[in-house]
């Protein structure tokens, strides 16, 4: 299998903040969720591999091409999809193909007049007077347009209505359908995740904490409850995101670590919700 992104041993470092030797691949055909809680590092991550940051080291190879070395052909293969608009207000749908055509050696009119036709996006209408989910689908519209293999999206869902986040998601299941385009999209929405993703990779505080498939993820952890007696010192280090009372404690341990514990104790399979909402809490041995 092929991979459509690479990342290895990424560093990068601020005064406040580093990415810490974060790595992941994501395999040609499927659809690849980044999540983490805001400051994590996801946009970080994502402006070094389109380059828009200086990395302290690692490398990213986007379908085998370095994005340094051999930049211009590999954001030739890659169209990038943020959570604002930046096309000009005042553009009608039809000059943001002619602002942006010139920029794409394999642009293809016909596949961008289709997405206009599909998204029911009126090529005389202005930018401005799209609304939010109309902006999103024309921002996608110009990203598929081009002979992109692999799309990137950074929070794409956020702001949108439910219908129009259902829309989206639905968009990015047919563009992998064919089994040659990938995704890569961040959100801290997990119902998203749960709706489209294939593969999910968890940073938090700039380290990867999981990357792997979304099932894998689901079985990888349980959630741990049990009396305030049987919290042993030995258990405590094992837990993340720790929750103690003076009845009992709950939290989360991962499935290897819950081998051989008695049957007294609660051991619950987690929704990604949860997942996420324990790694923030705290406590975490990252692996």
């Amino acid at each position: 299998m092929s991979n459509a992104l690479e990342v290895k041993e990424l560093n990068k470092s601020y005064p406040d903040f580093k990415l810490q030797d974060v790595s992941f691949t994501l395999p040609t055909g499927y659809i690849m969720g980044f999540v983490g809680q805001n400051g994590a590092g996801k946009t970080t991550t994502i402006r070094c591999i389109l380059n828009m940051a200086t990395r302290k080291g690692g490398e990213i190879t986007i379908f085998g091409l370095d994005n340094i070395k051999d930049e211009l052909a590999a954001k030739q293969e890659l169209a990038v999809v943020f959570d604002e608009i930046f096309f000009v207000d005042t553009w009608r749908v039809k000059e943001v193909e002619k602002a942006i055509r010139g920029f794409y050696s394999q642009w293809d009119s016909g596949i961008y007049n289709s997405y206009l036709e599909k998204f029911d996006l009126s090529p005389t209408k202005k930018v401005k007077d799209l609304s939010r989910g109309m902006k999103m689908k024309l921002m996608l519209a110009v990203a598929m347009s081009h002979g992109a293999k692999l799309l990137i999206l950074d929070e794409p869902t956020s702001g949108l209505d439910p219908v129009a986040r259902d829309e989206l998601l639905d968009i990015l299941k047919d563009y992998v359908a064919g089994g040659e385009k990938s995704v890569f999209f961040s959100t801290h929405i997990t119902s998203d995740l749960e709706r489209a993703a294939d593969y999910i990779t968890l940073i938090d505080h700039g380290k990867i904490f999981y990357t792997g498939t979304k099932d894998g993820l689901l079985e990888h952890f349980l959630i741990i409850k049990g009396s305030k007696e049987e919290l042993t010192d030995e258990l405590r280090k094992k837990i993340i995101g720790l929750a103690a009372t003076s009845s009992g404690f709950n939290g989360m341990i991962r499935v290897g670590d819950a081998k051989g514990l008695p049957a007294s104790f609660s051991l619950e399979q987690p929704e990604i919700d949860e997942i996420l909402v324990h790694i923030s809490k705290g406590g975490i041995s990252y692996e």
